[in-house]
């Protein structure tokens, strides 16, 4: 994996299994730390109901994904599951660069971990835990925007990711959420402060 960028800025990589609330957490961040940038990631799926080009995601499809791995547009992907794609687009990341931002990633523990190999002391890698397995099954289930063999997948992948939690600099637990949040914001604007 390489990325040439001239100047790496900082970057602050949040990562979790699905339903644990990195995106909720991101949000919170981006409100209180007005440094920070969000870096929309490419997708090979189609939009959910509530969701946005350009804002949520840049909506590639599979063919299009595909093209811009020909094309190296990526810092980083993933076949997450079957051919449905996530990546961190070279071109947005420098963008918000280029801006004095510091970025700030939403992305599967996969993406996180390759992000924070790249970037090493220039990020900080925050690995979200929900309380538990069961929750974190409740929470999916009350999306109500996958059907139930979906959710058994992500299910079954999150003892997987949970046991990479160690790679990460910093693990919250997020059972309350303004808990949670606050104790991002402490560790985040640490980091920025350095």
């Amino acid at each position: 994996m390489s990325f040439d960028a001239p100047n790496y800025g900082k970057s602050v990589i949040v990562s979790a299994p699905s339903g644990a609330g990195k995106t909720t957490l991101v949000r919170c961040l981006m409100e209180a730390i007005p440094a920070l940038a969000f870096s929309i990631s490419g997708c090979s799926r189609d939009p959910r109901a509530n969701e946005t080009h350009g804002k949520d995601y840049y909506f590639l499809g599979l063919e299009g994904f595909k093209q811009a791995i020909q094309n190296d547009a990526f810092i980083e992907w993933e076949e997450v599951y079957q051919d449905h794609y996530y990546g961190t687009l070279k071109s947005e990341v420098n963008r918000l660069w280029d801006e004095g931002k510091v970025v700030i990633f939403d992305v599967d523990v996969v993406g996180g971990l390759n992000l924070k190999s790249l970037f090493k002391d220039r990020s900080l890698a925050l690995f979200i835990e929900p309380p538990s397995i069961s929750v974190l099954k409740e929470r999916l289930t009350s999306r109500e925007t996958e059907s139930a063999d979906r959710i058994a997948l992500r299910i079954e992948k999150a003892g997987w990711e949970l046991a990479q939690s160690s790679h990460f600099d910093v693990r919250i637990l997020n059972e309350d959420l303004p808990t949670a949040v606050s104790e991002a914001i402490d560790r985040v604007t640490t980091f920025l402060a350095l």
